[in-house]
């Protein structure tokens, strides 16, 4: 194995890390937005109340997204299958 054929495998590794976290962290990021735009214009300053609509939405991504996000991971390993193969014949 190559130091080229290691780069190109964690770069992709951190290419699909990253395709798959995005939507779980943008959703979370504009929900906390909102809540604290709703916080500083109520003056309710609970820290608690951001953690339930963080989870519910983050959730509610992981079912919209996850057939997705799979597919991005079982195509993620094929690809490192398929060079393990090509390293050993």
């Amino acid at each position: 194995m190559t130091e080229n054929m290691i780069i190109t495998v964690m770069k992709d590794a951190v290419s699909t890390g990253l395709m798959i976290c995005a939507p779980a962290l943008l959703v979370s990021v504009v929900v906390g937005l909102i809540i604290s735009i709703f916080q500083a214009t109520t003056q309710i300053q609970e820290q608690t109340l951001t953690f339930l609509p963080k989870l519910l939405a983050i959730v509610l991504v992981g079912f919209m997204t996850g057939s997705w996000m799979l597919h991005m991971m079982t195509g993620f390993m094929n690809r490192v299958f398929d060079m393990i193969s090509n390293i050993t014949s």
